[in-house]
């Protein structure tokens, strides 16, 4: 909390201080989490999902060419690029790769279906690119390997 905050119940400022070193983390690591069951049922069915082959039909039939190559960066981003999310490794390229795939989900796939998820719309991809750019923006923060080696991009 900054000095310059005036809160109205000054009472749980310190509640907020000593919960602020587990904000970023908590964003990173269940932007992760999300993300990556549906990494699993495009690669492996898992989950209800349809696996590699039936989304790499399902890219071409969207108009994405070659089919192969999107279903496979799709799959990539979700599945390497949430666990690098959840342990915090290479934090900012992986939150830089579900950054653009969530923007390109929001306007390209997503963006078809108006705006609420229930329809079929944009909102939870949007959600998702928003905390991809805070993630990208801030870094892994605390409990991540990043923070352990010392080294972040």
């Amino acid at each position: 909390m900054s000095s310059e905050q005036r809160l109205i119940l000054p009472a749980v400022g310190g509640l907020y201080s000593g919960l602020d070193r587990f904000a970023g983390p908590l964003i990173r690591i269940t932007l992760g989490a999300l993300l990556l069951p549906h990494g699993l049922q495009k690669l492996f069915g898992w989950f209800g999902g349809r696996g590699l082959q039936a989304n790499t039909e399902l890219f071409g039939k969207l108009g994405y060419n070659p089919p192969w190559l999107w279903a496979n960066l799709v799959v990539g981003t979700e599945v390497i690029g949430s666990i690098l999310l959840i342990i915090g490794l290479w934090t900012r390229p992986a939150a830089l790769a579900i950054a653009i795939f969530a923007f390109n989900a929001a306007i390209f796939t997503h963006g078809r279906g108006g705006f609420f998820w229930s329809s079929g719309g944009s909102e939870y991809s949007i959600l998702l690119f928003v905390c991809a750019l805070f993630v990208l923006i801030r870094g892994a923060g605390g409990f991540s390997v990043d923070r352990a080696i010392g080294r972040e991009f």
